[in-house]
């Protein structure tokens, strides 16, 4: 009951074995959150589709002793070209889970980044990798507070600044609200609707119960934690609770970002929540060295356009303005066939949230890993079986590797997991 299930995730042949891992380790009022999307979960669904509606066009009799699946963007050289995407409260699916994921992307030779809103010490994460740590900023707490953050960040030795842009306010998660995860943390004995809270976590027993071993790792790693990387003027860390208000009252604007730049300084500053040419070429206006194209997977406007879409109407317009913008995208990537996908549209790399979420939850580094190793795989068969040989082939052969599906509907997609 409390041992990882060594087995079954060694056995895991996709992500989406993973994943089903993971929602037998992790209780649903904890994994909600890693699941959940805006509104009715168009966009979340939207962004998985999207890949599935593109079919690849291979060509033949080509082998190739050696391929190369490095890439350099935002200033760094990665071994492959996919990185960890910010998520939140990684905490709550693996202890010390961000330090753990910025360990395994280091293994692999490529990048972690930290949310904001993360429980883990900075300087944990950066010193768990051998690779490079991106911070990723919100400006929860105000400009003194992001200040301190950006300073802090640059001291642990985060080498790019990734500034979320699209969250002014926090999205509509109504599967996390009707929930009522706070409810669960909550003391009984002060404050209002005491019987409705009690009640409520008697109700979360039939999932917890099977669950003894997520509950004693969570118990024994501290908790629910606040968010150790947004400390006050006393170095007060801020509560788990108010994000959503924070977030409304903090919310990024143009003018943010010389300020911001002038703060971070010299390494690279990147604009994360990307949906349009004019947001792309703004930042590069700015001074931003990268943009990554990102609904936030789903987790805000809850009938944004896939991410996919977003890339494939914006990347062949800023091509043919001669930006020398560094570009990403994250958003859908469920395997090594998606990131080769994605990276044929002129990407340097893609950025995983999701899967990262599950392999944690599934079993920490031992699922993180196997995750990373299915991608890797899938990306390089994929390589083989197209005839391509490195990630500028990609680019190059791009719109001769793919074509739009003709098949109407979706009743040949697979089942959608997640």
């Amino acid at each position: 009951m409390f041992r990882i299930r060594e087995n079954e995730i060694a056995d895991a042949l996709t992500t989406a074995d993973i994943w089903k891992i993971m929602l037998k380790e992790i209780p649903p009022i904890a994994a909600e959150y890693f699941i959940g999307g805006a509104d009715e979960l168009t966009t979340l669904k939207a962004n998985v589709l999207a890949f599935k509606q593109i079919l690849l066009a291979p060509r033949g009799a080509i082998k190739f002793k050696k391929l190369d699946i490095s890439s350099n963007i935002f200033g760094h050289n990665l071994s492959l070209p996919f990185f960890i995407a910010p998520i939140g409260s990684l905490r709550t699916a693996w202890p010390m889970g961000d330090a753990v994921a910025s360990q395994v992307a280091g293994e692999f030779g490529t990048a972690m980044t930290l949310s904001t809103l993360s429980q883990t010490p900075m300087e944990d994460v950066s010193k768990a990798s051998a690779g490079p740590n991106w911070f990723q900023l919100y400006l929860c707490g105000g400009r003194d507070t992001a200040k301190r953050g950006i300073e802090r960040a640059k001291r642990a030795g985060f080498s790019a600044l990734i500034l979320t842009i699209d969250s002014a306010v926090s999205g509509n998660r109504i599967g996390h609200a009707r929930m009522k995860p706070m409810d669960a943390t909550d003391s009984i004995f002060s404050g209002p609707r005491k019987m409705a809270r009690a009640y409520h976590k008697v109700k979360l027993a039939p999932q917890i119960i099977p669950r003894l071993g997520w509950l004693l790792r969570h118990w024994n790693d501290g908790g629910l934690l606040p968010f150790v990387n947004i400390l006050d003027e006393d170095g007060t860390p801020m509560p788990y609770v108010g994000i959503g208000e924070q977030l409304s009252a903090s919310a990024v604007t143009w003018n943010d970002i010389p300020w911001i730049k002038d703060t971070w300084g010299d390494q690279p500053l990147v604009v994360k929540g990307i949906h349009c040419l004019e947001d792309a070429l703004k930042a590069e206006e700015l001074g931003a060295d990268g943009v990554i194209f990102s609904n936030h997977g789903g987790r805000q406007l809850g009938q944004a356009i896939p991410t996919l879409q977003i890339v494939a109407e914006i990347m062949p317009k800023l091509r043919a303005t001669n930006s020398k913008l560094d570009c990403a995208m994250d958003g859908g990537i469920r395997n090594g066939m998606d990131v080769l996908i994605g990276l044929s549209y002129g990407l340097k790399a893609v950025g995983l949230g999701r899967v990262v979420a599950g392999g944690l939850g599934a079993g920490g580094h031992m699922g993180l890993t196997k995750t990373f190793e299915l991608i890797k795989e899938d990306f390089c068969r994929t390589m083989e079986l197209l005839g391509v040989q490195d990630i500028k082939q990609i680019h190059d052969q791009g719109e001769k590797l793919r074509r739009k599906s003709i098949l109407s509907g979706t009743e040949y997609f697979p089942d959608f997991i997640f």
